[in-house]
């Protein structure tokens, strides 16, 4: 796809910028939820500070790459609830001008009919070279655009690449049209073709890096899920690599490739310069840059938000209703704590899950530092949809013992002891923070010793009262990204589904609380960390 661009410049300077945002994750507002809160987030935000980029720079070009029709109770409405108007954050991008997005894993959350809806709207470019149509080798969207600055003839690719780690994640209905190639063998084809036809190749990729971009050192298990260190040193010619999905931010130039990843929810923006010089009468690309503009303190930009205000009002009435009432405080005071003994609020979402499922054993987590929960009184849908904030449905599956045994170790490995005191390990917080990956349990009893090695940390395991049989088989529910594997708990990977429950979590939360109309705070006290 070619895209003509007419620019008119008379100097021996020729200016790009790239606005590089990733994983927005449905965030236009600058509002924390949960809290209802202020927050340094959103799409309006990044207006404001893209404006001053183009005020700038004399060629600016906002590029995307993806997890953004997902994440915020504004998109859940849109997508559950009122589906008919445009999708709010397609109607944003397009007034901010955006080039194009990369697919992420989590613009197939709500299936293929609501994401090609959103492609339908949207004036800008949906990417990716590696998702396919089933059973073919023909990219489902665009797999690149190329864009040629008329009058002074540069011209640059774009090269949309997506995770191929999604059919771990993702329910099997809502990717049922595509396949998804091998991200970096994709790079591999369309590169040099690429470099053969434009000036700068730039690849936008949903993904992040699986090593340390300087030392080559793993930062994670290395499970194909992030690629982009090898597309860094395997595919020749990447001039720019803007990623996402890790929730980074990063800013270098490796090899002589500006690396870009800007975090999430929209709290920055990655801005790459790149400069071009005709004093020899032909343009050449002399100097490149990147650093990476803060929403911190920015004016969120008054069009965006008078234009989607109608979609907002709906959102925030609907969030203040009332579903039930709770007796007792399920209510996170301090994290750590919660993680290292059973909690009225995690022992709620097991509880949802086992009546759901009809099964004993379950695992949910406490997804972030900032969820809180609610406390003694009405609870409303925020409070419910501030603690289960993704899009996750319920599998049923079929484990041993020793499964069950080794995700517990998973888990335990979270903890570090210092001076004597339970802290959080570093590896779950840098180069990322995973806190979501600690899942906690109901329907069995066990204890994580810290001072232990990793891997020999759960030093009681009962179920039923009795020892758990290592060899004996056990049905239990968890989300669907746990049951694909995701988080590291390869245990689960490929096991026997016995039961889908397609109906988000959050949704299963509200019908139960509507069901029964007053929960009570409860803690069975079945698990818990030595201090």
């Amino acid at each position: 796809m070619l895209v003509l661009v007419a620019v008119f410049c008379f100097s021996e300077e020729f200016k790009i910028a790239l606005f590089h945002t990733s994983d927005l994750h449905g965030n236009i507002f600058p509002v924390d939820y949960a809290l209802n809160n202020p927050s340094d987030v959103g799409l309006a935000k990044l207006s404001t500070l893209l404006k001053s980029v183009e005020d700038e720079i004399y060629y600016t070009v906002a590029i995307d790459t993806g997890d953004f029709i997902q994440g915020t109770p504004l998109e859940y409405y849109h997508a559950k609830i009122d589906n008919e108007p445009i999708d709010p954050m397609i109607k944003v991008m397009n007034y901010m001008g955006y080039l194009s997005t990369t697919i992420g894993n989590h613009e197939f959350n709500y299936g293929m009919g609501l994401l090609k809806k959103a492609a339908s709207e949207a004036d800008f470019f949906f990417l990716s070279a590696n998702v396919v149509k089933r059973f073919t080798e023909i990219p489902y969207f665009e797999p690149y655009i190329t864009v040629e600055i008329d009058e002074n003839g540069i011209t640059f690719a774009v090269l949309g690449l997506t995770t191929d780690f999604i059919p771990n994640w993702e329910d099997v209905y809502n990717i049922a049209e595509v396949d998804f190639l091998d991200p970096v063998e994709t790079a591999k084809k369309y590169v040099p073709m690429l470099k053969e036809i434009a000036d700068v190749v730039i690849v936008a990729y949903h993904g992040g890096f699986e090593r340390d971009l300087k030392t080559g050192e793993p930062v994670e298990e290395i499970s194909g899920e992030n690629v982009g260190y090898r597309l860094l040193k395997e595919v020749p010619g990447i001039d720019v690599l803007l990623t996402g999905h890790q929730h980074r931010l990063i800013a270098e130039i490796v090899d002589g490739v500006v690396v870009s990843q800007p975090s999430n929810w929209g709290k920055n923006a990655g801005l790459i310069t790149l400069t071009f010089d005709n004093a020899g009468g032909d343009w050449e690309l002399t100097g490149k840059d990147i650093k990476m503009l803060s929403t911190a303190g920015v004016k969120a930009d008054p069009e965006v938000i008078a234009m989607v205000q109608g979609y907002e009002d709906k959102v925030q009435e609907w969030l203040d209703t009332p579903v039930g009432v709770a007796v007792g405080d399920f209510y996170v005071n301090d994290p750590l704590e919660t993680r290292m003994g059973d909690s009225a609020l995690i022992e709620f979402v097991n509880k949802v899950q086992q009546y759901y499922s009809g099964v004993e054993i379950s695992s949910s987590a406490l997804f972030t530092n900032e969820i809180k929960g609610w406390k003694s009184g009405p609870i409303t849908l925020r409070d419910i949809n501030g603690v289960y904030i993704y899009a996750n449905t319920l599998k049923v599956i079929e484990v041993t013992g020793q499964d069950i045994k080794d995700a517990l170790e998973v888990s335990a490995g979270y903890f570090d002891v210092k001076d004597g005191e339970v802290i959080v390990n570093d590896t779950w917080v840098n180069p990322k923070p995973r806190h979501y990956n600690y899942d906690m349990w109901e329907g069995i009893e066990y204890v994580i010793d810290p001072t232990k090695s990793i891997g020999e940390r759960i030093v009681e395991l009962n179920y039923e009262g009795a020892p758990l049989d290592m060899e004996g088989t056990y049905e239990m529910v968890l989300n669907n990204y746990r049951a694909g594997g995701g988080g590291g708990y390869s245990m689960f990977k490929g096991k026997k589904v016995t039961k889908d429950i397609m109906v988000e979590v959050s949704e299963l939360m509200a019908d139960y609380i509507l069901e029964n109309s007053t929960i009570e705070a409860t803690i069975d006290n079945n698990w818990y960390v030595k201090k």
